[in-house]
């Protein structure tokens, strides 16, 4: 599971798996997980995030989304 990110209180990684799916990240922080896609990026699934958070660590990503996508393709090729 590489983490490809760190921001704030939240690890961003991918599963070395995820290879077949679209561009994603997943998102954690203590025993809260969500899955957002990227290329806009959007919630895909939660589990224990309040909306807020959600809307919180969203804006983050955007802000992040060139650097994350790069960071996918760098991992698993184009």
């Amino acid at each position: 599971m590489p983490t490809v990110a760190t921001i704030g209180p939240y690890r961003v990684f991918f599963y070395a798996g995820d290879r077949t799916e679209p561009i994603h990240v997943h998102v954690e922080r203590e025993d809260k997980v969500a899955k957002f896609w990227l290329d806009p990026v959007r919630l895909a699934r939660s589990g224990g995030f309040s909306r807020r958070e959600l809307s919180r660590i969203e804006a983050l990503l955007r802000k992040q989304e060139t650097r994350l996508i790069e960071e996918w393709n760098e991992y698993f090729g184009p």
